[in-house]
């Protein structure tokens, strides 16, 4: 069996930065093109850094027919830096994160309310704000106690292309039924494991991410969604690679690498859940039709002959362990 994906999109991918870019880089170079995270150090606030950052993406993935949707920091902006940011080739919007919440997110936003005129403005310029929605609450409870936040946001600003990035729980799916301008990006991994996956045994540091994976109904609502073509829930893979030995370490790490075995194991779940028809719109349509974009055009076929996923991927003294390191999944890229 054979399925054709049009221009799959990445609405939520992290790249790192030299050596580490140079080998994950290629490995997402399947996908059509993706949102690239600004989450470097130190973070990528400025257009004149997101131009160099971008020139650096497009070396380390060589010939690969692949479009950069470019981030900046979320910080309080004037009307002239927006502009400037808005005009700048391969800008794609704001990724706020709150102040500490995540992977060198130190610079991030410690109150909202500075940051009002700039949200207005956004609002009026149509530039997208992709949020990293956690509160400093108990770990489990972190995304729902952001949902407040959304909620604000979404009333006050009810032109702002809001995305709520890399949901993870029922209550947020909820949510984005209620306003018309939230969208969402959904991970791999929180379509398919729960906390137990992580932690219910011996402690599995290549599944540890944040937002942290949570219960089996949570997971279970997520993906139903997606087999059910939500219209506003897109695939952001939030592909993460870490060094090995950040991972399998004290003070593991957050984040899962996903990126070399995404479309695959997508179109395993979609196809044994008879839902083949809606992969589309989850990988591209969806995000194409919301952000309004006319990716590279790209045909990706996939097959249902096994995959064996590598123990590790290794370039340049840089190691990196993918999910499902050293296992054989049962469907890959026909390259």
């Amino acid at each position: 069996m054979e399925i054709t994906l049009h221009s799959p999109l990445d609405m939520h991918l992290h790249l790192r930065d030299g050596d580490m870019m140079n080998l994950v880089a290629p490995l997402s170079s399947d996908f059509a093109g993706a949102v690239i995270m600004p989450n470097l150090v130190p973070p990528v606030t400025a257009p004149g850094a997101m131009v160099a950052y971008g020139e650096r993406i497009d070396a380390a993935m060589g010939h690969a027919d692949f479009t950069r949707y470019m981030t900046l920091f979320f910080t309080k902006q004037t009307e002239q830096q927006l502009l400037i940011a808005k005009d700048t080739p391969g800008f794609f919007g704001f990724k706020l994160y709150p102040a500490g919440i995540t992977t060198n997110s130190e610079g991030g936003v410690s109150n909202l309310a500075d940051a009002e005129s700039t949200l207005k403005m956004m609002e009026e310029m149509d530039i997208p704000l992709l949020v990293h929605g956690e509160s400093h609450g108990f770990v489990m409870d972190r995304e729902a106690e952001f949902l407040s936040v959304y909620r604000t946001l979404a009333q006050k600003y009810p032109k702002l292309r809001l995305c709520m990035e890399h949901i993870t729980t029922a209550a947020a799916l909820e949510l984005l039924d209620e306003y018309e301008n939230l969208c969402a990006t959904v991970t791999l991994q929180h379509l398919i494991i729960t906390l137990d996956d992580v932690a219910g045994g011996a402690l599995k540091p290549h599944l540890f991410c944040k937002p942290i994976a949570k219960r089996p109904n949570d997971r279970d609502a997520l993906l139903q969604a997606a087999l059910n073509g939500h219209p506003r829930l897109m695939f952001g893979s939030d592909s993460a690679p870490h060094p090995r030995c950040n991972k399998e370490s004290c003070g593991c790490a957050a984040g899962v690498f996903t990126a070399p075995l995404a479309l695959p194991k997508l179109a395993e779940i979609f196809t044994r859940n008879n839902a083949i028809d809606k992969l589309q719109g989850f990988i591209s349509g969806n995000a194409c039709r919301i952000h309004k974009l006319t990716p590279t055009a790209k045909t990706v076929t996939l097959h249902d002959t096994p995959m064996a996923v590598p123990t590790a991927y290794r370039s340049n003294g840089q190691e990196v362990v993918p999910m499902y390191a050293g296992e054989e999944i049962s469907w890959s890229v026909k390259h």
